[in-house]
C-alpha cells in the first residue's frame, strides 16, 4: 500500500481494488480528502482551501435553496456526502440534492448514503478549481452511472455552470434545469458574475428579486 499511497497524492485516477480504496479513505491522514471510485480506479483529492472556490462553493447552495424554497419545491440538501455501491462506486460530491418525491427518502441518522438501498440524489453538483477536466471527464461518466438525475459543474475560473441531464445512462448539455423547473442556467451566471464585483448579500438579494418575478 505504500506505493498507492504515494500517486494519490497527485490527485489523479489511481488502479485500486475496493478493499484498498476502502483502506486509503479510511485512513486518518485522508481524513478531510474527497474520494471516489469507479471501475477499479480511485481518486482521492484533497480539500481546497482557496478564496474563489469556498466563494462559489457558497453561492451555489444558497441559489438553489433560495430557488426551491421560493417555488415551493421539496428538497433536501447535501454538503460533501458520501455516495457508496458497496465493492463497486463512490462519489463525494461537493453538493447535492434530493428534489421533489425523493425529498425526504434519506432518513436521518444515515451515514454514508448506500445506492444498493437508497435512489441517487436528484441533482449533483462538483465546484471546479483545478479539477475542471477531470469533473467533464471521467466524473461525468461515474455520475452517469449512478444514475443521478441532473449533473452541473461550477467552472470557478471561467465563472459559468455547465449543466447536464443524465437519463439512460448518458448526459446531454442542458440550459435549463429540468429537476428545478424553471431555473434559467444563464441566470446562475449572471449571479456568479456579480460576485466578482460585488459581495455576495447583494447577490442574493438580486436572485431573490429574480426568483420573486415568476411568482407575482
Amino acid at each position: 500500500m505504500q506505493e498507492l499511497h504515494t500517486k494519490i497524492l497527485t490527485d489523479a485516477w489511481v488502479t485500486a481494488s475496493w478493499d484498498e480504496y476502502i483502506q486509503v479513505i479510511e485512513n486518518p491522514a485522508y481524513a478531510k480528502a474527497k474520494g471516489y471510485y469507479q471501475d477499479g480506479r480511485m481518486r482521492i483529492e484533497m480539500p481546497p482551501v482557496g478564496n474563489d472556490h469556498a466563494s462559489d462553493h457558497t453561492v451555489i447552495i444558497t441559489a438553489v435553496s433560495l430557488f426551491a424554497a421560493i417555488k415551493g419545491i421539496p428538497m433536501n440538501g447535501k454538503d460533501n456526502c458520501t455516495y457508496r455501491k458497496t465493492d463497486y462506486q463512490e462519489a463525494q460530491p461537493d453538493v447535492s440534492y434530493y428534489i421533489g418525491d425523493n425529498a425526504n427518502v434519506i432518513p436521518y441518522g444515515t451515514s454514508i448514503i448506500n445506492l444498493d438501498i437508497y435512489p441517487p440524489p436528484t441533482l449533483v453538483i462538483e465546484v471546479a478549481k483545478t479539477s475542471l477536466a477531470d469533473d467533464q471527464g471521467e466524473k461525468r461518466l461515474l455520475y452517469e452511472d449512478l444514475g443521478v438525475g441532473e449533473y452541473w459543474i461550477l467552472d470557478v475560473q471561467n465563472v459559468r455552470i455547465i449543466a447536464f441531464a443524465i437519463a439512460d445512462g448518458g448526459s446531454k448539455r442542458i440550459t435549463q434545469s429540468q429537476v428545478l423547473t424553471g431555473l434559467e442556467i444563464s441566470l446562475l451566471n449572471e449571479a456568479f458574475h456579480m460576485t466578482r464585483k460585488t459581495d455576495q448579500s447583494q447577490v442574493i438579494a438580486w436572485l431573490l428579486t429574480q426568483f420573486q418575478q415568476g411568482e407575482l
